[in-house]
């Protein structure tokens, strides 16, 4: 599972999330522009569930993902 910048992060609804801005050892980090919440612009990579050309796909909903526990912290 290959994740680069500028790839689009959307939830489980294929709403939009982010833009991966790069990829920190277990951690994706999302464009502060771009970011759902730009406080917290972490999203662990064990939270997706599928990768394609273009699109980073996460294990939840939109709702979820603004939580902390969602999240990693920095």
């Amino acid at each position: 599972m290959e994740i680069y910048a500028h790839m689009e992060v959307v939830d489980t609804n294929d709403q939009h999330v982010g833009t991966v801005e790069t990829v920190e050892g277990d951690r994706i980090k999302l464009m502060n522009d771009d970011a759902l919440d730009p406080k917290q612009l972490y999203i662990d990579k064990s939270r997706v569930a599928k990768v394609d050309a273009n699109k980073v796909y996460l294990s939840q909903h939109v709702s979820a993902i603004t939580t902390r526990a969602f999240l990693s912290s920095e």
